[in-house]
């Protein structure tokens, strides 16, 4: 089988073949700023997330909020109830 190592920084070396865990556990041991920058080329690669969102739909809920109809939450109490619906 031919060798189907592709260049790498730093004196590492990936495969061509490597399997997802295995490039997933080099990403994971790149530092705080190599994995940021590694994760923002690949969310570039990604389609834009498109927004069921209408202009109306923003305008009722502000409405709601300035009405006192609902509650605002804050950003760690909107991430407390996602964790916790998704069973984490």
């Amino acid at each position: 089988m031919a060798d189907r190592t592709v260049a790498g920084r730093n004196g590492v070396c990936y495969r061509a073949d490597m399997k997802l865990a295995e490039i997933e556990q080099k990403a994971l041991a790149l530092p705080e700023r190599e994995r940021a920058s590694l994760a923002a080329k690949l969310l570039d690669t990604l389609p834009a997330l498109e927004t069921d969102v209408s202009d109306e739909e923003i305008e009722r809920r502000e409405r709601q909020l300035e009405s006192g109809q609902v509650a605002a939450i804050s950003h760690e109490e909107f991430v407390r109830r996602v964790k916790q619906e998704r069973g984490r």
